[in-house]
């Protein structure tokens, strides 16, 4: 019998089963993860290489980046809340990031004027923190910011007005709360940039935070950047989580999230 002979070719493709090429299509339209790269051997193809080189650039900028009120971004919350900046005792970004214990507190001068000029004893206090990612704040954190302020209208609690750390780590809620001892204190922060996106911000919250108090206390609204959990969403989430808080008193690892559809709940 010849090569040619339809008896020696290849069973068709089973109805339904989709070929490993198509597969890999697939997979790679429902994450933004380096999955199935092609190349020669173990290597990456040259335009594989160049989107790596270009997001490590990007994630590099990130870090590295200042934040300050003048920023365009930042412009419309110096006009609607009288946005206030103070710094930590990091006195500078190389500082921030070869010293992490020196973003976690705020320095003299910050202490100063949060207790002078800063209503205490509020039920929501926001704060905007540079973190990591100084430009993930300056893109999401306004409109988060909003909603939060809106959503606790809605519900009649007391809100403090927000301010902006600059050289911030997560451990500053603990001296806000130290400050101005509020019942709910929310840290919009920048995360640590990573090869998916430079631009991801987090809101770390905790109920009545103190010194002492480790992310064992506070709970955690992450990835909210254009491909991952919407700023509206993530106010929600917020929002739902306070409510919990005040309900149970804590925050932390005895609070466990309750998911509610977005339908249900108005941010």
């Amino acid at each position: 019998m010849s090569d040619g002979d339809p008896s020696h070719r290849l069973p068709a493709r089973p109805a339904g089963l989709v070929s490993r090429a198509d597969a890999r299509l697939t997979a790679r339209e429902v994450t933004r993860a380096r999955i199935f790269l092609d190349g020669p051997g173990t290597s990456y193809s040259t335009a594989d290489l160049l989107r790596l080189r270009a997001d490590h650039a990007a994630a590099q900028d990130a870090v590295h980046a200042e934040l300050t009120l003048d920023d365009p971004a930042l412009r419309r919350l110096v006009a609607e809340f009288g946005l206030f900046g103070v710094s930590t005792r990091a006195t500078s970004r190389a500082d921030y990031l070869a010293d992490p214990e020196s973003g976690r507190s705020l320095d003299d001068d910050a202490r100063e004027k949060v207790a002078r000029w800063f209503a205490t004893g509020t039920d929501l206090q926001v704060v905007l923190g540079d973190g990591l990612s100084p430009q993930a704040v300056a893109r999401y954190g306004p409109e988060m910011l909003e909603s939060l302020h809106e959503a606790a209208d809605r519900r009649g609690w007391n809100v403090g007005l927000p301010f902006l750390v600059s050289r911030c780590r997560v451990g500053v809620l603990n001296d806000v709360g130290d400050l101005l001892r509020p019942a709910i204190v929310v840290l919009l922060i920048g995360e640590r940039p990573g090869l998916q996106t430079a631009e991801s911000m987090s809101a770390y919250m905790a109920y009545r935070p103190e010194s002492g108090h480790t992310d064992a206390d506070r709970n955690l609204v992450c990835n909210i950047h254009e491909t991952g959990t919407a700023p509206v969403d993530a106010a929600r989430r917020v929002i739902a989580l306070a409510e919990q808080m005040f309900a149970t008193g804590t925050s932390g690892v005895a609070l466990k999230e309750q998911v509610v559809p977005p339908d249900r709940l108005h941010p």
